[in-house]
């Protein structure tokens, strides 16, 4: 592929894969090794931290550990950014499992965007909590979010995209990320039939028509 097309789609949208997912497993960052590789030690406080830094979002904040999952029928977005990082919990978290507390995630960010149908859904442990919104005439408005997924699903659509470049020389999202971490950027960025799968967000403007918030046994479909 070359460094900087016009136009590319695809349906995993994790950096390092930006063209195809070949794996069953499409969107997931594998071993925990790959992390020495993908964000230097001098990056661990990543993510959040360094969106916060660049006064672009808000707080740094630990992750509680419990990943929440969301869908849309479609992301337009506009100043798309995408790299590694590495998101903590607090120390002895009782969700660490066997992270160590730790949790290697790829952060997205998207400048100006809307979502259609978006669902929301958090495991309470046997019980989600279901959040809709977006689903009439106006969809879900964002601005400068950002948020931390292992795994990304959906049918993507880029133009003006940078592959490979240094994740803290970006500009189109508005955010610059860690020195020395691969990622890609895009001036804009369409995904149909999204699927996330995270551990935190942030933004500077959520705007949510036809909110609904409810319990229920079943989350968002996947």
């Amino acid at each position: 592929m070359a460094s900087s097309p016009d136009v590319t789609s695809s349906d995993d949208i994790t950096p390092g894969n930006p063209e195809n997912g070949s794996s069953g497993r499409r969107g997931r960052v594998r071993p925990r090794r790959a992390a020495v590789m993908a964000v230097p030690a001098a990056a661990v406080a990543a993510g959040l931290a360094i969106l916060t830094a660049e006064g672009a979002l808000g707080v740094q904040f630990a992750i509680s550990g419990m990943p929440f999952v969301v869908t849309a029928d479609k992301l337009d977005g506009k100043g798309f950014e995408q790299f590694g990082a590495l998101d903590s919990m607090i120390e002895n978290s009782p969700n660490q499992g066997d992270t160590g507390g730790q949790v290697l995630v790829v952060t997205s960010v998207v400048k100006d965007g809307d979502l259609t149908k978006m669902c929301q859904s958090v495991d309470l442990g046997g019980i989600q909590l279901i959040l809709t919104a977006g689903g009439g005439r106006t969809p879900v408005h964002v601005e400068n979010l950002a948020i931390d997924s292992d795994v990304i699903k959906g049918d993507a659509e880029f133009h003006g995209i940078e592959i490979g470049g240094d994740a803290s020389t970006f500009n189109k999202g508005g955010v610059k990320g860690p020195e020395g971490v691969y990622g890609q950027q895009a001036d804009t960025v369409l995904i149909n039939n999204l699927y996330q799968h995270n551990y935190a967000a942030t933004a500077g403007v959520f705007k949510l028509p036809d909110l609904h918030m409810r319990f229920g046994t079943g989350g968002c479909p996947k």
